[in-house]
């Protein structure tokens, strides 16, 4: 059986799946439970002045039948008292010391603030500490979360604080709204991160009641802004953590977060370039066991590919990863249709003919019209492969011969 054991800058973990900072770590008692279940790892919910939340916090975009593919919440940081929480966390150390606890911090801009809630979660025996740089909504407004980490000089200085403050691994969790991932990962390196998580959640406004005209979710007639997170948000978090991945100016651990649900979200995360994954979404909505199937999951697919623990596979992808200059300008791919898999929904002619380049015609097989490629004007778009319903009726099939290659760089060059 291969090694499910993984080190975030110095921090041991019986497997990569960590609870994110959440409410699914709210309290001692939620993260027994977690571990119980078999999560190798909590950043406890960020910690800080005590707030007063609102209700209701929280709304979701459903599509078809999928609940909560996207969930939308304006839940601020720990409304229990700080004391509660450090004591809490140093109990849960000493019932599993061999599972990771990490204290999430946010406090107000000044460097003795910083200081010295560092210091008091250092005291209380957790492995680690993330400084919460992500939260878009209400703790923005007062100069934390986002505001932080939307300013690369304000990451490197709270960084620097810690840092100078505590000995244990610091992990910045970076905000994704901003126009590049980058700049505020190596402002953190810079402060001396050990690690990087993301992606804190997207700002969004879920939607409107119609009837009422009151947008979600109500809070007495109002609304506002609030944190973006679930299956939806998988894709941005994956083109996040594969671009730090390859930044030569970051260079340390990433744990990666965002729309992870399964074990197979996990391992794509793995493979671009994440060292673990926190989960929060899908506990929410399935609870802590989903855990054992992500456990056997990634357990069998390492042993079925013939690795021999987690650290084989971390970044095994990232290099597959790269600018649009360059890719293959010679690579050709054309639509094929098998009739036999047909079931005559005609999607693919409807999308090719409104949504694609019109190569899609149909041919009189017997009694029936079948959908056909013309392959000289198909430009392997796949988007035909994409609607149709019937599993392996239409497959991309390369054409050219394989011998040659040429990216717009060289292209351009001539």
């Amino acid at each position: 059986m291969a090694d499910l054991k993984v080190n975030l800058a110095g921090i041991e973990s019986p497997n990569p799946f960590w609870l994110a900072s959440a409410p699914p770590t709210n309290m001692g008692s939620m993260v027994e439970r977690a571990f119980d279940a078999g999560w190798g790892g909590a950043v406890w919910k960020t910690i800080g002045e005590p707030i007063v939340n609102v209700c209701s916090r929280l709304a979701s975009v459903d599509y078809g039948p999928v609940r909560m593919m996207g969930l939308n919440n304006i839940e601020l940081i720990s409304d229990r008292p700080t004391e509660v929480n450090i004591e809490e966390m140093r109990q849960v150390k000493r019932k599993y010391p061999k599972h990771s606890v990490i204290a999430s911090l946010m406090v107000e801009s000044k460097k003795e603030a910083w200081e010295e809630i560092s210091k008091r979660v250092e005291d209380a025996g957790v492995d680690g500490i993330e400084l919460n740089f992500g939260c878009p909504h209400g703790m923005s407004e007062r100069g934390m979360g986002s505001a932080m980490g939307q300013v690369p000089d304000y990451t490197c200085m709270v960084t620097e604080w810690v840092k100078g403050a505590t000995k244990l691994p610091v992990i910045v969790k970076l905000t994704p709204n901003i126009t590049s991932i980058n700049y505020p990962a190596r402002a953190a390196v810079r402060g001396g991160a050990d690690a990087l998580s993301l992606i804190n959640t997207i700002n969004s406004v879920m939607g409107v009641d119609i009837d009422t005209m009151i947008p979600y979710p109500n809070v007495n007639g109002k609304a506002a802004h609030g944190g973006y997170c679930g299956p939806a948000v998988k894709p941005i978090a994956l083109n996040m953590v594969s671009e730090l991945a390859r930044d030569p100016e970051v260079g340390i651990p990433i744990s990666g977060i965002g729309g992870i649900g399964t074990w197979r979200d996990a391992v794509e995360f793995l493979l671009l370039g994440a060292t673990n994954v926190q989960v929060c979404t899908a506990v929410m909505h399935y609870g802590y066991r989903i855990v054992e199937d992500m456990i056997d999951g990634l357990s069998n697919y390492l042993d079925e590919k013939g690795f021999a623990s987690v650290q084989d596979i971390i970044g095994l992808s990232s290099n597959r990863v790269t600018d649009w200059g360059n890719l293959d300008l010679k690579y050709k791919t054309v639509a094929r249709i098998d009739h036999s898999k047909c079931i005559q929904c005609n999607l693919c002619y409807v999308a090719c003919e409104d949504g694609a380049h019109q190569c899609i015609h149909f041919t009189q097989i017997g009694t029936k019209k079948f959908p056909f490629v013309d392959e000289d004007e198909c430009v392997g778009c796949n988007l035909c492969n994409l609607v149709c319903p019937a599993p392996g009726c239409i497959t991309m099939t390369r054409v050219d011969d394989g011998q040659q290659s040429m990216t717009w760089r060289e292209y351009s060059a001539k």
